[in-house]
């Protein structure tokens, strides 16, 4: 049984941050789950262009608003607590935050090992473990 608490990460190895956004790593490869899970911070009037090219991603938010522009229709979905999203054809988009901090609950697969961060096209390499 793997139990973390939120808490014990902030600050910590396993939250990675990177321009218009923070990334809380709960479970990694190592943990053997077949997938990780993050909790993710998009601050307010963040604008992140994303491409997951590797990876599989469902979030879930639980806090705050923003909206996800999907490129290859330009269609545009608004973001609050209760939505989810899922990437599930390697989707390239624009995620905004609105008025206030998103708070974004993530799954992804593959899992990441948690030293990814956003690449130039804005996908996470895939990384083995160290």
């Amino acid at each position: 049984m793997i139990v973390r608490d939120n808490k014990d990460i902030i600050g910590g190895p396993r939250e990675v941050k990177g321009e218009g956004w923070i990334s809380r790593r709960l479970l990694l490869k190592k943990d053997g789950m077949g997938f990780s899970f993050h909790e993710t911070i998009i601050p307010a009037g963040a604008k992140l262009t994303l491409w997951y090219k590797n990876h599989l991603e469902a979030v879930y938010c639980v806090g705050g608003n923003g909206s996800i522009e999907d490129l290859a229709t330009g269609e545009i979905h608004p973001i609050q607590d209760g939505v989810l999203y899922a990437l599930n054809n390697h989707d390239r988009h624009i995620l905004r935050g609105g008025t206030e901090d998103m708070r974004l609950i993530c799954a992804f697969n593959p899992p990441v090992t948690g030293r990814e961060t956003h690449d130039s096209d804005g996908s996470y390499e895939l990384e083995e473990e160290a």
